[in-house]
């Protein structure tokens, strides 16, 4: 599929929400129909290897729930009150034939409700792929690395299976190539809003980030340079707002209204964990050699710091939680969680004790996908905002 290039801030917006709002996924099903040879699988949050889908002539899809745009029905009478609302609004897709495009589901380990939809999807459609993507947490590097090849090396052959291809070293280093495009492209959005944020308002990045779930690389890449160009054409008014990072959201995604709110209670988001999976790897794997092998070292060893990510230092959290404040020079931190997330609600109390050992003016909350009032947010994110800058040396 070809998308063509908006030309104006406005237009290329207007072009990522539309993907964003489209729960019927006409973009994948658009790029499927233009060869009856494509496929699709969709891939949850995390972490998903998704070069060696694309290398198969696979399309990745984020899968994301359906947000607050979705009334949950019948995801509900799958899980017990007491978990996260993400698996809820998946099963609510698949079961009204929204996700009936994709010819497989790549669940990856990052929680035990995800391991355990994986099982369920395998029951509610027995005649799509279904794989558990166990993400190496081992304390040894060299044991990850080469049970991360084997697992890199099924999932390619298994992608190709589905695709009808046959896998090779050159395939998989063209996707690689593709996606080190999709990094260096968003390490450019977010290192512009890092440095100059009323330039990249976080609803405006957040919405052409989500297009990415959506789009093959080559058309994200175009999509987000172009609105990367044109942040650099048409500034924003600068304001006296607060620099923030939200951290502990980055599986079950916040409505797009909490991070209106959020901004427009005053706050600069200047660092975030939304949407990790195609900027988990922080550096372009090394070429030469086995490209598997290279994609496997890539994420064992040069990864974004991640609670789904195993962290053999007991007190690394602490420390992490100043390097992340360090690096986009914030003035505090926002504990943004989803309700029930097990894997952000355990980190919390050692990110934010680091935080106040450091001195970091920081607050928390939780949200759920399809939260539709944002009032209680907007009046503690201001609050916040306001202290930092009476007493904080904003």
């Amino acid at each position: 599929m070809t998308t063509e290039r908006p030309r104006t801030r406005a237009d290329i917006v207007d072009t990522a929400r539309r993907l964003y709002e489209d729960l019927e996924f006409t973009a994948v099903r658009e790029w499927l129909a233009a060869d009856p040879d494509r496929k699709a699988v969709g891939c949850l949050p995390v972490y998903v290897p998704r070069e060696v889908v694309w290398a198969a002539g696979v399309l990745p899809v984020g899968i994301h729930g359906g947000g607050d745009r979705l009334e949950i029905i019948r995801g509900d009478a799958y899980y017990q009150s007491y978990i996260c609302h993400l698996p809820r609004s998946v099963v609510e897709l698949g079961l009204s034939g929204r996700l009936d495009m994709l010819s497989g589901m790549l669940f990856p380990s990052t929680c035990d409700v995800i391991r355990n939809l994986s099982g369920m999807w395998q029951i509610l459609r027995p005649e799509v792929y279904v794989r558990y993507v166990d993400v190496p947490q081992v304390e040894h590097p060299a044991t990850g690395l080469e049970f991360w090849k084997g697992e890199l090396s099924t999932i390619y052959r298994d992608m190709c299976a589905i695709a009808g291809t046959e896998p090779s070293d050159e395939a998989l280093w063209a996707a690689i190539d593709d996606y080190d495009r999709v990094r260096d492209v968003i390490g450019r959005l977010y290192a512009l809003r890092r440095d100059e944020p009323w330039k990249v308002p976080t609803e405006e990045l957040y919405l052409v980030m989500r297009a990415g779930e959506v789009l093959p690389p080559p058309d994200f890449v175009d999509l987000a340079t172009a609105y990367l160009e044109a942040c650099h054409a048409e500034p924003l008014r600068r304001r006296d707002n607060t620099r923030v990072i939200v951290v502990g959201s980055f599986c079950e995604q916040p409505p797009l209204g909490l991070i209106k709110t959020i901004e427009r209670a005053g706050c600069y988001i200047v660092g975030d964990d939304f949407l990790l999976g195609n900027r988990m790897i922080t550096r372009p794997p090394e070429r030469g050699g086995d490209p598997v092998e290279a994609l496997a070292h890539a994420l064992l060893f040069h990864h974004q710091p991640s609670s789904v990510m195993y962290e053999p230092d007991p007190d690394a959290k602490e420390v992490t939680i100043k390097k992340m404040v360090d690096a986009a020079r914030a003035d505090g931190v926002i504990f943004a969680a989803a309700s029930f997330c097990d894997p952000a609600l355990l980190d919390r109390p050692m990110l934010r004790a680091g935080a106040e050992a450091h001195g970091i003016p920081c607050i928390a909350f939780k949200f759920s996908e399809n939260t539709g009032q944002f009032q209680q947010f907007r009046e503690q994110a201001g609050t916040f905002s306001d202290s930092i800058k009476l007493w904080g040396g904003a």
